[in-house]
């Protein structure tokens, strides 16, 4: 789905009356989500999943291509983890 695409669901459940206003709603829910992401937060959404930032260690990897030897720096990453509601509606 892209991001026009779930704008139009948007527009479509929310009641908003244009899709210029669910399309600002969806923007305001990645802003918010990024920051909190970058300030190191876990965002939980009850029956969805939560969202959290989880720390990567350095470690040794290889070029696929060359099978030479590298180094991968740490780094963050962030982890999805789905809730119970989420899990059995896809099943």
């Amino acid at each position: 789905m892209t991001k026009a695409e779930l704008v139009q669901k948007i527009h479509a459940r929310s009641g908003l009356a244009t899709k210029t206003q669910a399309e600002s709603a969806l923007d305001a829910l990645v802003a918010v989500l990024t920051e909190a992401m970058k300030a190191g937060d876990q965002v939980s959404f009850t029956g969805f999943g939560s969202f959290k930032v989880a720390k990567r260690a350095a470690r040794k990897g290889r070029n696929p291509r060359t099978g030479k030897e590298i180094s991968i720096p740490a780094g963050k990453a962030v982890k999805f983890t789905a809730g119970k509601a989420l899990k059995e509606a896809v099943k």
